[in-house]
């Protein structure tokens, strides 16, 4: 019998462009407010890393807060859609005021101004905003080959709008003016396209209602009220969960390798002598990794599932970042270009497919507990975002300052030049391997197959 489908192809492609607005965000703040901060406003690496670490305390709670809170929704929209909408107009202001810190205020003022905003947009408006994005993923369609598809979509324009951002900033800049007044028009502009694109996608999709939701699932009653828990419940639910504990750190260490990447800007400044080539690495990473989203959901229908696809593919990326670390110290930028390449296209199944994957996650919960958390279960996806990128950014700023870091120096001293060597080629390569061992025991889907199987034969014996 042929699976039910929801959506129609706009849709899908209007729900994916979404992330165009969550990129804006995530692309601009990983690659380039250190070097902003350092080299523009003149803050120090250290002191500007701990604060970030610092401000990720306050997301820890905030994620499966409003995971939960939006579990509890309900309204005209859904329960996802306007925490979506509302959410990003905070995350554009707040993306502004990193990029307008005064120059006429004093360095500590800076530094608080930096940590406030930085904290409102990541702990407050940002996961708002990206819990909800997720969760539609589960509340739009229960077909999972669309669930998918929307997946590969979504990640497709994430990773055009990052390798835009990444190759255009620069430049931008530059074009502007350069200093801080060219960062703010920069962050003023991205702002206003990620609240345009936001907006589309919102309105682009329609949530299913409960009772829909609940419609064909064993031992539900599409009739039943959805039972209601308290956020410690939702908490439990999770931590009980150990395919959600492995999704998140796999998802945090996704996150830590992007922004490791991203302080790429460094390593072309300084030991490549250009920056630019920070957008030719990036068309290296994001091409590849858009053409595999390409094929990802039919891979997943020919290989029958998410596991041993995500698997193989991370261990094809793992094996081609350690051929960028050879061929970074080899010199070879053509063939470090062509095994970032690899690596991404072995990698770009899972980030395809994450969002299925989560889904599915959230079925396993379902039909252990009877308790449906598709929102509280998505805030992997924010809590991975912010906790890894945050991680991976506040890593690079304590790295660099115990290198010895000088910002916007013409040269750095040896010691800063082996420790760019150790962020860009060997962390990514170190990042990949723990995923890839996490994923082989990943099989959520096969342990579902079972819980089915045991549920309908409870039912027959009855």
């Amino acid at each position: 019998m042929k699976e039910r489908t929801y959506l129609k192809w706009y849709n899908k492609v209007g729900y994916g462009s979404g992330d165009i607005a969550g990129n804006v965000v995530y692309a601009l703040l990983s690659a380039f407010v250190m070097i902003f901060l350092t080299d523009t406003v003149g803050l120090n690496a250290g002191i500007v890393g701990t604060l970030i670490a610092v401000s990720k305390l306050f997301d820890g709670v905030s994620d499966i807060f409003f995971g939960s809170m939006i579990d509890k929704t309900h309204s005209k929209m859904g329960k996802a859609r306007p925490w979506m909408l509302y959410g990003y107009l905070g995350c554009a202001v707040c993306l502004v005021a990193i990029f307008i810190i005064p120059a006429d205020i004093s360095e500590f003022a800076q530094y608080a101004w930096f940590f406030i905003a930085y904290t409102l947009l990541n702990a407050g408006f940002y996961t708002a905003n990206n819990i909800a994005y997720s969760a539609l993923t589960a509340l739009v369609t229960k077909n999972n080959h669309e669930r998918v598809q929307m997946g590969s979509i979504r990640f497709m324009f994430a990773f055009g709008t990052s390798m835009l951002i990444q190759t255009i900033t620069v430049g931008c800049v530059a074009y502007f003016g350069g200093g801080a007044s060219a960062w703010r028009t920069v962050a003023i502009i991205y702002a206003i396209v990620g609240v345009i694109s936001n907006t589309l996608s919102v309105w682009s999709v329609k949530e299913l209602s409960p009772e829909e939701l609940a419609e064909g699932e064993m031992g539900q009653d599409p009739a039943k009220p959805e039972e209601a828990y308290h956020l410690t419940e939702a908490f439990r639910l999770l931590i009980h969960n150990k395919y959600y504990l492995m999704i998140c750190a796999s998802y945090i260490l996704m996150q830590i390798y992007s922004a490791t990447l991203n302080m790429g800007i460094y390593f072309m400044t300084y030991v490549l002598k250009n920056a630019n080539l920070l957008g030719v690495f990036s068309w290296a990473i994001n091409i590849p990794m858009i053409i595999g989203l390409l094929f990802t959901p039919a891979l997943v229908a020919k290989w029958r599932g998410m596991y041993r696809l995500n698997l193989y593919g991370y261990a094809l990326g793992t094996i081609g970042r350690l051929g960028v670390v050879i061929a970074g110290y080899m010199g070879s930028i053509p063939l470090m270009l062509l095994c970032t390449a690899i690596a991404a296209i072995g990698m770009s199944p899972l980030q395809g497919d994450m969002n299925a994957l989560i889904a599915t996650c959230s079925e396993y919960t379902f039909l252990k507990t009877g308790k449906r958390v598709d929102g509280t279960m998505y805030s992997c996806t924010s809590l991975g975002t912010k906790l890894g990128g945050g991680i991976g950014t506040a890593l690079a700023g304590w790295l660099l300052a115990y290198s010895g870091y000088v910002g916007g120096a013409p040269e750095q001293s040896a010691s800063c030049i082996n420790m760019l060597h150790i962020m860009y080629l060997w962390l990514p390569m170190l990042f990949n391997l723990l995923i890839t061992l996490i994923l082989t025991r990943l099989n959520v889907e096969k342990e579902n197959e079972k819980l089915r199987a045991a549920s309908g034969a409870v039912l027959q014996i009855q």
